[in-house]
């Protein structure tokens, strides 16, 4: 008898989590939360422990080409760190395993720690542990970080409810458009032994792809002002798949105003140059590490007063699906490349 193949392609990423750990039941009382958020949420008494892993891998995460270790590991650390306060926590405590081929050297590798340092410097988080292993190819870096936050402060991706206002951080596409940028250079130096690359005007979009901020101002304004979102997001794998993951979390719909969701110039400008449209960068980049959530609309002036937050639209029934508003008022569906498990409609 012939077993059916299914290729990982048809699932998308989402899906194929969902698959793989649908037959794993949480059996502790204290384990509250498991797969489907930013990070695992654990009894620890009077509070929640947050716990989340992510996996970086040489050739598709980076290109030590043009991605200098310290960076990659002050990088490794935000992505990390990032998935904490996008549950409303505080990062505390993280381990880092690397599988290292022996292509690198023993400096090599203290520089990828000397990024680790910095970013733990920043951000107030200790570095208790990890495992270090022989790769026979390239570099792994597995980064798991721990946290904590008060039980009624606690933000998952399923709390959206109708007539929230959505709102970003910061703007998005940048970091994908430095990929671009650094991958365009990288072809026109091939086999360059003295490379002049031209990045002149855009030290923007490569600091938003080799050295990104973690959320941590952010998550401390909301704190201050006492907002605890109804919902909230990592934003990394581009706006319309995080924001679709949001939706099927929450059961809802959502109407995002195009006109309203931040790009930087630079990225605009950039986009030019590529014949690209940054539109399309900022919906399905990736890589932004900012932070998506909703909030009451009620609430609305409050988040405008704090800055930095954008508000690009509303939660909707989940009836009416996942819609972009253009500037004309047409309404088009909400489609992201990776997110290929029941979308909404």
């Amino acid at each position: 008898m012939t077993t059916k193949r299914t290729e990982i392609s048809e699932l998308g990423e989402f899906g194929l989590i969902e698959r793989l750990t649908q037959g794993f039941p949480l059996r502790n009382a204290s384990s509250v939360f498991g797969v489907g958020d930013d990070a695992a949420v654990i009894d620890a008494g009077d509070r929640y422990v947050l716990f989340s892993s992510d996996l970086l891998l040489e050739g598709i995460d980076f290109d030590l080409v043009y991605f200098p270790l310290k960076h990659l590991g002050y990088k490794a650390v935000v992505v990390g760190i990032n998935d904490i306060y996008a549950m409303n926590g505080t990062p505390e405590q993280l381990t880092v395993c690397i599988g290292v081929s022996a292509k690198f050297s023993v400096e090599d590798i203290e520089e990828l720690y000397a990024g680790i340092r910095s970013a733990c410097e920043e951000y107030r988080v200790d570095l208790v542990g990890g495992d270090t292993t022989a790769s026979v190819n390239g570099l792994t870096i597995g980064i798991s970080v721990t946290g904590n936050v008060e039980k009624d402060k606690i933000s998952y991706r399923k709390g959206a409810q109708i007539n929230d206002i959505v709102c970003i951080t910061g703007d998005l596409g940048a970091a994908y458009m430095g990929l671009h940028l650094l991958e365009r250079e990288k072809r026109a130096f091939a086999g360059n032994d003295s490379p002049q690359p031209q990045f002149e005007g855009y030290e923007y979009l490569l600091r938003r792809q080799l050295k990104p901020t973690a959320a941590a101002d952010t998550v401390a304004s909301l704190h201050a002002a006492g907002i605890v979102p109804n919902a909230m997001i990592d934003l990394s794998d581009g706006l319309a798949s995080d924001m679709l993951q949001l939706c099927k979390s929450s059961g809802c719909g959502v109407r995002l105003y195009l006109e309203r969701i931040p790009i930087a110039r630079e990225t605009h400008k950039m986009a030019d140059e590529l014949h690209a449209d940054p539109v399309v960068a900022a919906l399905n980049g990736g890589d932004d590490h900012e932070l998506l959530f909703t909030v009451p609309v009620t609430l609305q002036s409050k988040i405008a007063g704090l800055g930095g937050i954008d508000i690009i639209g509303h939660i909707t029934p989940a009836s009416t699906g996942a819609k972009l508003v253009t500037p004309d008022g047409g309404e088009l569906s909400l489609t992201a490349p990776g997110f290929k498990d029941n979308e909404p409609e």
